[in-house]
């Protein structure tokens, strides 16, 4: 064969290859899962649960005897069911205690860098607050958007559960550990917050940067406004690390999801969803 002929069997390979969406670093991160079946069980953090979806189809798709279940509950149910054997990964917005990783056993994998911001309607003027006003406005202090500058209007407050690792991470370092009123609302999830506070152009809540979007406007705090680069500046001080929590050292399947989300597809897929990437 004439090397001319080898250069045009080269290039007409690569055309099929590029259009059947083949992705050499794609192709080399995915290649450990090869020969593997079984299945990974994963809940807790809904901050999380984009990256784990899409690292789970990208799995799935190419490799149909593995299986990988997704789930929520928050932080505090990822910890614990992983400490009870429930799942293989147990994800965290938050780090686990000295408490939960003496009692479970738990080893951590810290994958992406994530930050808590307000958020209000759309229709809602109000764009900036200070410290003080947020802790004031959560604690009931503050109830009508008229103080702030806004329509007088009073605030609707939404909240998360007291398992929710986004939840821990605003009220520690936004509110600096202040009350929330008992009126707030209870949500479910960062999906969930965002959805209310989307359709309540009185509500004010709080969610993981990587799930603000057109839907909900971020507020500043203290000037700076979070999003993925005055996160990933430390410029926006609230932010934590998002976690992927076993019992003990990982091993087979588990293992191998987890260097999954260290390698530069897992890491592509955190930056896609709006987290800010270890490596």
């Amino acid at each position: 064969m004439s090397q001319r002929n080898r250069w045009f069997d080269w290039a007409m390979a690569l055309v099929i290859l590029v259009a059947t969406g083949f992705s050499p670093a794609m192709a080399d991160d995915l290649a450990p899962f090869a020969g593997q079946a079984g299945r990974v069980a994963i809940s807790g953090g809904t901050a999380h649960i984009p990256v784990m979806k899409e690292a789970a189809k990208q799995i799935m798709q190419r490799y149909p005897d593995i299986q990988v279940t997704v789930a929520g509950g928050g932080s505090g149910v990822g910890i614990k069911q992983v400490g009870e054997g429930l799942v293989e990964i147990g994800n965290s917005g938050r780090k686990p205690t000295d408490e939960e990783i003496a009692k479970y056993g738990l080893t951590m994998f810290k994958w992406a860098v994530d930050g808590v911001g307000v958020v209000v309607n759309p229709k809602n003027p109000v764009t900036e607050l200070t410290k003080a006003q947020t802790k004031a406005i959560f604690a009931g202090q503050i109830g009508n958007w008229k103080a702030l500058g806004g329509p007088d209007k009073t605030i609707n407050l939404y909240t998360r559960d007291e398992a929710s690792g986004t939840r821990a991470v605003f009220w520690k370092k936004a509110i600096e550990k202040g009350a929330i009123s008992s009126s707030a609302n209870v949500v479910v999830s960062n999906g969930a917050m965002k959805s209310a506070v989307a359709g309540d152009p009185y509500g004010i809540g709080y969610v993981s940067v990587g799930h603000i979007d057109a839907s909900v406007t971020p507020v500043a705090l203290d000037g700076v406004t979070p999003t993925l680069e005055t996160v990933k500046s430390g410029a926006y001080p609230v932010s934590r690390g998002l976690y992927s929590n076993t019992k003990g050292e990982p091993t087979g399947l588990t293992r191998i999801f987890i260097d999954f989300l260290f390698s530069p597809t897992g890491q592509a897929i955190a930056a896609e969803k709006g987290f800010v990437a270890v490596k």
